[in-house]
């Protein structure tokens, strides 16, 4: 087993906040293994690479011999994260949080160890406290210190409306480490009011503060906002390898740099080495492989990465194309863009016709031009260099009329 030391260093390397450093070296000291608690609302159904940035963390944990608690929130589901919120969230349905947490199990399991992974509803202890506990668990914080949360304070300053039971959130949380006398707890930098809620309520119960730890927060594809399904910004663990692939070359270079230390477990003189290589497009290659690999396997890796080639370098068609069959017969480019729905109206199919953006079978259509289609025959309609379709003449035995 590792030095207190040298697990300190693993441990603490690429956080933002640890709450204290001290304490963590002093349990890590005592030589049993830690309890390890991070908790996830399954707020949606699929989990994305700016979920993994912590679960990577988790599998540190892991692998140094630690007890790690994976807590589904079942109970603070329904109550609703303020984090980040301007107004109250819409608390999910019971139904909901059980559907998304099947998928959120299964996905997880992608990076955690499942034989080193204890799963625990927060329901089980949440659910049993009763009245009498919540009035107890209420009774150990206060509003000036709930206030002292940014969120809230931005809310009360512009008096806007905060429900009590966002109050409760944090305290729920917190009490999720009390239940099971948590180490360390683990969270993006947007959950640090939320762990040091559980770290100060504690005491209130006969235990040892947890140690907060917090991983940064993974900028979208688009470089600027949190990684985000509702954005969409995101690159989801279960979407296709293609596409996952194909997502990834396309963030600039400099994010890339930032992907790199979050997303693998190369050593930051790994990185530098390949940053200081100066070959960008193939650093970027070999990031998306990575991960790509990581969630599908290598054999899936090789695969996407050859179809990007085919499309991208070669400007060939993709392997497999959607299909839109429409009467034989001659037709505008524009029409057949919107028709294939791959432009949301005429005008703009023409726009990208005078560009030089659309081609049939990798021909550049001229302006003006029209494209026939015989019974039987098909051809592949392509704008720029990722978007395709394939257009086939509909076998009905009708013509559109010229």
């Amino acid at each position: 087993m590792k030095s207190a030391a040298e697990q300190l260093e693993i441990l603490t390397r690429g956080c933002v906040d640890v709450v204290t450093r001290a304490s963590l070296e002093e349990k890590l000291k005592r030589g049993r293994p830690l309890t390890v608690k991070v908790g996830f609302d399954p707020t949606a159904p699929d989990i994305h690479l700016g979920h993994t940035v912590l679960m990577r963390k988790m599998r540190q944990f892991q692998a140094l011999g630690h007890r790690m608690v994976y807590v589904i929130g079942d109970f603070t589901g329904m109550i609703g994260d303020p984090t980040g919120r301007s107004k109250t969230r819409p608390p999910l349905s019971r139904e909901e949080i059980e559907r998304n947490a099947g998928t959120y199990k299964r996905q997880a399991f992608k990076i955690l160890d499942p034989a080193k992974t204890e799963i625990r509803f927060n329901r089980e202890w949440l659910g049993a406290l009763g009245a009498d506990g919540f009035i107890r668990l209420a009774a150990t914080y206060n509003v000036a210190r709930m206030l002292e949360r940014r969120e809230f304070r931005q809310r009360f300053d512009a008096g806007q409306p905060i429900s009590l039971h966002e109050f409760m959130y944090p305290m729920a949380q917190a009490y999720d480490s009390v239940a099971l006398k948590a180490d360390v707890e683990l969270g993006g930098t947007d959950q640090l009011f939320n762990l040091n809620v559980g770290r100060d309520i504690m005491p209130a119960y006969g235990l040892e503060p947890q140690v907060v730890m917090t991983t940064p927060l993974l900028e979208g594809t688009d470089g600027v906002e949190k990684m985000s399904k509702s954005l969409g910004n995101y690159v989801g663990v279960s979407e296709p390898p293609a596409d996952m692939y194909a997502k990834l070359l396309s963030i600039s270079d400099e994010l890339m740099w930032r992907y790199y230390p979050l997303l693998t477990d190369l050593a930051p003189a790994e990185v530098e080495a390949e940053k200081a290589a100066g070959r960008p497009m193939a650093s970027k290659m070999a990031l998306a492989r990575r991960l790509v690999s990581d969630f599908h396997g290598p054999e899936a890796a090789a695969e996407a990465e050859a179809e990007w080639r085919r499309v991208h370098q070669q400007h060939q068609a993709p392997s497999e194309v959607p299909v839109v069959s429409v009467p034989a017969g001659s037709y505008k480019p524009h029409e057949l863009l919107a028709r294939a729905g791959l432009t949301r109206s005429n005008s703009e199919g023409v726009r990208l016709v005078r560009q030089g953006a659309v081609r049939t079978d990798g021909v550049p259509v001229e302006p003006g031009a029209e494209l026939r289609l015989a019974p039987g025959a098909s051809f592949v309609l392509q704008i720029g260099p990722a978007r395709f379709i394939r257009v086939e003449a509909a076998s009905t035995g009708k013509e559109k009329s010229p």
